[in-house]
């Protein structure tokens, strides 16, 4: 058996592929679960024994407990399971494995899942060509789930074949009449095995094969399979390798299981073996220390024993464990993926109508000022940075530079949460206290601007696609108009800018009322141009519905960015005014009395925003 340079490099391509497969699953995963799903996960692993059930449920089905670990840990990574779920889970899959060593010993059966892989390729792809996007996402995750196992079956074809080759460990028979360090030897053996293989049941088969030809005895056997119980975590801890920090939890949550169970189990070696011993002999069965062919039913005994017990101890240590976990393995959330949190919307402004409503506009100017600008600006692409520099439009618009952006998850992650949290804030502030009419109109006039945010990010995004294909376009009509449409965008967000570093708001009002108009005087339709283009064959059909549909789109966002404007910054000054608390405006009136009416003026203007 020889074993050389381009079977290691084999072996490093199979291993990729398995971790390719486990992040497009995992990552489709993520996409396509909502809330149903999440739900239902959460329902089957409501509590402990549930968890433990759907774990052995699953892998006595598809009799891979590998399989059930890789679905967890995808899963948790997905966040769709709780790390004590997880952990349930897995117990369950340990008891599960077990199924498959009784059918192993009594049948010599078991389904080969990598076969089905590649039709399940074939299938993924068929639902990647689907317009709907959650079957998409569908086929994605079966591609995922499908690599995954078409990787593992590489790795396994490309390890040392010792399965056909079973006489190289014939020489383990010289360590077997070491005592104690003979069992700690053979449960190394089997963990290294397990990792090699990546098969728990390939292990237990290699045992069986070694005990049928009396190379080992029955203990040495069995410290194989405790080793096989580690080992087999590897599989986990290797696809928690490129997942999050829940993903890396719940791989490690298994491996602490495994190894407390053996560590037990290793105290009470021969006790344990004496009574597996005591149960195949009971009624005239043949002892696995005398006769070879009595060990594979003990072993399968033993494991099964081991398992079931295992999971009853430690069943009750599950939140124990989780914290072991939590404490070596740190939170850790990628800036850019985690979901963004209020700021200012604290249950202390809601002692008073007038600070709740100071907050919710700083909450609101804050939303449009950091999420929603990017999206306007990456949604074009351009950088914030050009649209407030003294760079021309012009000048900007020619650059040109594709910025990728994905809208679904920008809005996911930055809007949607403190959208919802605005409108809750507002809901609590209203039914909360008796408002008068004017406070009533600010509030809904906030959650009106917040809405034209909302809709502005959302009709980003076949902008965003269609001028990644036509602004550097090779038919230079289409370019133009597409250039023309971001230049309006680019000259609105500057006056935004200004606004927004302005004391006195108000002033840009005329600027406002230009641009709205520009806006309608741009539509291609109104103006004739679309009409022009079409006649004189400058653009095709699919380039003059685009461009009808984006200039439409583009027009009422400017209409939109205006209001939100108009609402949250130009008005600003009377909703401070409104939402001042009784006894400072009484403050304020002896001001005035005493130095005139600029104070009171430059009080409000230089309110913090």
């Amino acid at each position: 058996m020889q074993y050389g340079f381009g079977e290691i490099v084999t072996l490093l391509g199979s291993l990729g592929l398995f971790l390719y497969g486990m992040k497009v699953m995992s990552d489709a995963l993520m996409e396509v679960a909502g809330d149903k799903m999440r739900q239902f996960l959460a329902s089957m692993t409501s509590n402990r024994v549930f968890a433990v059930f759907t774990g052995f449920l699953i892998t006595s089905v598809i009799q891979s407990s590998s399989a059930t670990t890789l679905m967890v840990v995808s899963f948790a990574n997905a966040s769709l399971l709780t790390l004590t779920e997880s952990i349930g889970v897995i117990m369950g899959a340990n008891i599960g494995t077990t199924v498959t060593a009784w059918l192993i010993t009594l049948l010599g059966f078991k389904v080969n899942i990598g076969a089905i892989a590649l039709p399940l390729v074939g299938l993924g792809f068929i639902f990647t060509f689907s317009k709907k996007k959650k079957a998409n996402q569908w086929g994605r995750f079966i591609i995922g789930f499908a690599i995954l196992f078409i990787g593992l079956q590489f790795l396994k074809d490309a390890v040392p074949d010792i399965g056909s080759n079973p006489e190289v460990l014939a020489f383990l028979s010289k360590y077997t009449q070491q005592g104690f360090w003979s069992v700690l030897l053979f449960l190394l053996i089997g963990t290294l095995l397990t990792v090699i293989l990546q098969s728990s049941s390939a292990t237990m088969a290699l045992t069986l094969v070694m005990c049928y030809e009396g190379w080992i005895p029955f203990d040495m056997a069995a410290a194989m399979i405790l080793g096989e119980n580690i080992g087999t975590t590897i599989t986990a801890n290797l696809a928690a390798l490129i997942a999050n920090f829940e993903a890396k939890r719940t791989a490690a949550a298994h491996l602490i299981f495994n190894i407390i169970g053996v560590i037990w189990v290793l105290l009470l070696f021969y006790p344990v073996l004496n009574t597996i011993e005591w149960f195949v002999t009971r009624d005239d069965g043949l002892s696995p220390f005398v006769m070879a062919t009595a060990i594979p039913v003990a072993l399968s005994v033993f494991h099964t024993a081991f398992n079931i017990t295992n999971t009853l101890l430690l069943i009750w240590f599950v939140p124990v464990i989780a914290k072991i976990v939590e404490k070596a393995i740190p939170e850790r959330i990628d800036p850019e993926k985690e979901i963004d949190q209020p700021m200012y919307l604290n249950k202390a402004d809601l002692k008073y109508p007038q600070t709740g409503i100071a907050a919710l506009l700083k909450e609101s100017t804050r939303l449009f000022e950091k999420s929603a600008y990017k999206a306007i600006a990456h949604g074009i692409h351009v950088h914030r940075e050009d649209i407030q520099s003294e760079k021309k439009a012009k000048a900007i618009v020619k650059e040109k530079e594709e910025i990728e952006l994905d809208l679904d998850e920008l809005y996911y992650l930055k809007i949607k949460l403190i959208y919802s949290k605005i409108v809750e804030y507002a809901t609590i502030l209203q039914s909360r206290f008796e408002l008068n009419k004017n406070l009533i109109e600010v509030i809904r006039n906030i959650l009106i601007a917040n809405r034209h945010i909302v809709s502005v990010v959302k009709a980003m995004k076949p902008i965003h696609r269609n001028l990644a294909k036509y602004m550097d376009s090779e038919n230079p009509y289409v370019k133009k108009e597409y250039d023309k449409l971001r230049k309006i965008i680019i000259k609105v967000m500057r006056i935004i800018t200004d606004i927004q570093k302005s004391e006195n708001p108000s002033a840009y009002l005329a600027k406002m009322d230009k641009l709205r108009d520009k806006a309608d005087k741009s539509d291609v339709i109104m103006n004739g141009s679309i009409n022009q283009l079409i006649r004189e064959n400058r653009i095709t059909n699919e380039m003059a519905t685009s461009l009808i549909n984006d200039s439409d789109t583009v027009i009422e966002m400017v209409k939109d960015l205006i209001s939100v404007v108009e609402l949250l910054y130009i008005t600003k000054d009377s909703i401070l005014e409104e939402s001042k608390l009784p006894e400072q405006l009484e403050f304020e009136k002896g001001i005035l009395s005493e130095n005139g009416q600029d104070s009171v003026s430059s009080e409000v203007h230089s309110s913090p925003n």
